[in-house]
């Protein structure tokens, strides 16, 4: 990871996470998802910021929701598809979706495509965090990261 150096970073400088922190067989479901971490080496405590890639058959998450969390992305480059309760939604760059938090519509984003999808994603750091996951057997608490389970809350 890269030093802060005043209030400019360039993601490039990030060291990329590949793939979901979900314990298998759910992680293998994300993929090559490549995100870039902005928020923390810029010292912001209160929202997370991530640049993330999505390479062809890549999804960004498991379809979820969160309780206190609000969500945000925008389409850097590349069209990246929506998946909600609604159904299925093209979103090219310069194109934003936001999540509020609370709305009971699991989302994600998948890239159908054969080009690479860039996305920054903007979330809140709201304490006492649950997301849920409506198309898998798995919920997650967060105190300081999360905790994966299924949703009778056993472990998995």
């Amino acid at each position: 990871m890269s030093a802060r150096k005043g209030p400019v970073l360039d993601p490039a400088s990030v060291s990329p996470r590949i793939g979901a922190g979900y314990p298998e067989p759910l992680r293998s479901k994300v993929g090559a998802r490549e995100k870039r971490v902005l928020g923390d080496p810029l010292g912001l405590k209160n929202f997370g910021v991530n640049l993330t890639r999505l390479p062809p058959g890549a999804m960004s998450a498991l379809r979820h929701w969160h309780e206190r969390q609000d969500e945000f992305v925008y389409i850097v480059s590349g069209t990246a598809t929506l998946v909600t309760d609604s159904g299925k939604t093209k979103l090219g760059p310069g194109m934003c979706a936001g999540f509020p938090a609370g709305v009971a519509d699991g989302h994600c984003l998948v890239n159908e495509g054969k080009e690479d999808v860039v996305y920054l994603e903007v979330g809140d750091r709201t304490p006492g965090e649950v997301a849920h996951y409506p198309d898998d057997d798995v919920a997650a608490s967060a105190a300081q990261t999360f905790t994966y389970t299924r949703k009778d809350g056993s472990a998995l």
